[in-house]
């Protein structure tokens, strides 16, 4: 097993759609503005976060949360702003809990697992992302599990990277993939809760 270069991801979001749509580089510009950087790294992906589906828990309006039988009346959409520099965010309140979905599509092989953490320019500012697997045969867009843990509100700028994905391939392919055992998120395209 080892964890996997640029010149690997690049070769299998070309040849393979790994990831899509896939930036080659790192990008840490766009449209004449600075943003938290996106695209291939060194041994690693850093995903966006897409503007749509993005939701924070509250408690308005659910009593509480059941992840056998998920209320998505436990969750409100915040706005979407805009930052003077033209930048769009959302506004986590403090100490509060959010499900963000990435922009990019996964498309795991069969002898790759995936491992999504935080960026450490969100981390230094206290936003924590749950360690999250993309299992061997997976695929769809990941949903980006998301607490601030600050006492103040934190920008969750979208289009911008959230988190990295850094890939281990086996030398050897799983026997049962989440593919193959009819995985109850396999397939994606936004937005997903919690299911049994």
């Amino acid at each position: 097993m080892s964890v996997k270069s640029d010149r690997w991801i690049r070769l299998m979001a070309e040849q393979h759609q790994l990831i899509q749509p896939f930036d080659a580089a790192l990008v840490r510009e766009t449209g004449g503005r600075r943003i938290i950087s996106a695209g291939a790294s060194s041994y690693g992906y850093d995903m966006r976060l897409a503007g749509d589906g993005f939701r924070v828990f509250s408690p308005v309006h659910g009593r509480e949360i059941d992840p056998k039988n998920f209320d998505d009346e436990s969750l409100v959409e915040p706005p979407l702003r805009t930052a003077d520099d033209g930048s769009r965010y959302h506004l986590m309140p403090p100490h509060s809990y959010a499900l963000g979905v990435s922009v990019e599509t996964f498309r795991m092989p069969r002898n790759v697992t995936g491992i999504a953490m935080c960026k450490s320019t969100y981390a230094r500012a206290g936003l924590m992302l749950n360690t999250t697997p993309l299992e061997a045969g997976w695929t769809g867009r990941l949903v980006i599990e998301l607490g601030n843990l600050a006492n103040l509100p934190l920008r969750v700028y979208v289009n911008e990277g959230i988190g990295q994905v850094i890939f281990l391939e086996s030398d050897e392919d799983c026997d049962v993939s989440y593919e193959d055992r009819g995985g109850k998120y396999q397939g994606q395209t936004g937005l997903t809760y919690s299911r049994l």
